[in-house]
């Protein structure tokens, strides 16, 4: 009883001393947590592989800042690394490696490639199957395990380091939802056609804010949602969907319906937001508009040094480079700091850069980011 007791202490002491740290030279935040999928994992799926072969853990991923494949798919920094910096923290370290020992002081990264807002059982009632079990809620409950083994124990010094932690933190939620309609849309038939991808859009975005709201409650007060991007641009959507009816395309020759689809998407979200926002008036929410920081190098490419935004970066051949998986035997098709897409389905850090600065100075975010 009194090695428990001493261990208890220890443990408090070093919640405590979590709490001390301090925060990034702006001062707006001591820590980042985040929430999502590929977009913003930063190692937690190649992690999950164990001693598997994976391409994301050879080059060419991560050939350009890091030099090296880091579990980020991507030819180098995410999202989340950019507002790491942007606050001066160091980068988030994904959650998984050191699920059961990390101090975390900076902040930890619970996004795993492929996840999903819903969770499998979701879509059973549609005999559609979604192959990634760690959907948004599971991510949460990591969260929440890491939250008690920081502060463990029920009485209110425990409770009062965890909310505190959460208060001086910033937590980004997503993006997430994406891939419950990716895989939707991929392994569709005529059965499943990709007009009732409509009907899963309340429940979705119902999800996202139930999270938010569960965050809050836990003590969070900065949280970041961003919406969806402009799927109908995206190469491997292009080259999966083509059209050869011009009304099926807008003037920038991407999907228009599956641009229109992720707009619904994002219209609800908003409105998700503005509620959460009006029952948590405490609460500092912002809706990160991606979708539309996104259009910025799609409708004017060259103003960011980037040529055509609608191929892909790493590949193989056919008019939007998706030809071939990206791994060590691909082209390379130039620069990737002139394209947007990396790998035909996820961006390179050019167009990540240009997303996030969006984001922290505006005006994609409602406030800026960097107004804390």
């Amino acid at each position: 009883m009194g090695i428990f007791k001493c261990l208890s202490a220890c443990l408090l002491v070093s919640g405590v001393l979590l709490l001390n740290l301090p925060p990034g030279l702006c001062g707006c935040y001591k820590r980042i947590f985040s929430f999502g999928d590929s977009i913003i994992d930063t190692g937690n799926f190649v992690h999950m592989s164990g001693n598997g072969s994976s391409r994301y853990k050879e080059l060419p991923y991560g050939m350009t800042f890091f030099k090296n494949a880091t579990g980020r798919i991507c030819d180098g920094r995410v999202l989340v690394d950019f507002y790491a910096q942007a606050f001066q923290l160091p980068m988030i370290p994904p959650n998984l490696p050191e699920q059961d020992s990390g101090r975390f002081p900076n902040g930890a990264n619970f996004a795993v490639a492929g996840a999903t807002a819903m969770p499998p059982a979701y879509y059973r009632r549609w005999n559609h199957s979604v192959p990634m079990p760690h959907s948004l809620g599971v991510q949460i409950g990591w969260f929440k395990q890491m939250l008690r083994r920081l502060a463990p124990g029920d009485d209110d010094g425990a409770n009062k380091i965890r909310q505190q932690l959460l208060n001086e933190s910033l937590i980004v939620l997503g993006e997430i939802g994406g891939n419950d309609y990716n895989y939707w849309f991929w392994y569709g038939d005529a059965a499943k056609p990709r007009e009732q991808a409509n009907q899963f859009i309340p429940d979705i975005v119902a999800r996202i804010g139930s999270s938010v709201q569960e965050l809050i409650n836990l003590g969070a007060t900065s949280i970041l949602i961003p919406g969806n991007f402009p799927i109908g641009c995206v190469p491997s959507y292009l080259s999966m969907f083509p059209s050869s009816d011009p009304a099926g395309l807008d003037g920038r020759r991407c999907l228009r319906w599956f641009n229109d689809f992720s707009a619904r998407h994002n219209q609800a979200l908003r409105g998700e937001v503005r509620r959460l926002q009006a029952r948590n008036p405490g609460a500092k929410l912002i809706y990160a508009d991606y979708y539309g920081a996104a259009m910025e190098f799609v409708r004017d490419p060259g103003r960011f040094g980037i040529g055509n935004p609608l191929v892909a970066c790493c590949g193989g051949g056919g008019p939007y480079h998706t030809g071939a998986a990206c791994d060590r035997a691909a082209k390379v098709w130039g620069d990737p700091s002139g394209f947007a897409s990396w790998d035909g389905l996820h961006m390179t850090e050019k167009a990540y850069e240009v997303i996030a600065q969006g984001v922290l100075n505006g005006p994609f975010a409602d406030p800026p980011l960097l107004s804390c």
